[in-house]
């Protein structure tokens, strides 16, 4: 057997449990303190600044009602805590909706 080929074989064969491991997903939560009309966009920015953070909904019921953010983040860069902290920095506390 080629040598070329038997390394490119152990580098795709060590690689492939790395790559199986990482996933999206989505998550969705319930923002507290987001009372406003200007909260909403707020809190969008502020979670797509997370590291590994795709993409970012938010919805409000009507002007005074509380936030909800559906976030979709990649794994094994971001995780559900780091969402919430972020969040809770900016001064809107949160927690994953039921």
């Amino acid at each position: 057997m080629n040598h070329r080929l038997v390394i490119a074989l152990v580098a795709v064969l060590t690689a492939a449990p790395l790559i199986a491991r990482a996933a999206d997903q989505t998550v969705t939560l319930d923002v507290h303190n987001a009372d406003c009309v200007l909260c909403g966009p707020i809190v969008k920015k502020t979670l797509e600044r997370v590291t590994g953070v795709k993409a970012v909904t938010v919805s409000q019921a009507d002007a005074t009602a509380n936030v909800t953010a559906r976030v979709t983040f990649e794994d094994t860069v971001a995780s559900v805590p780091a969402l919430i902290a972020a969040t809770t920095n900016a001064g809107y506390p949160a927690d994953l909706a039921p």
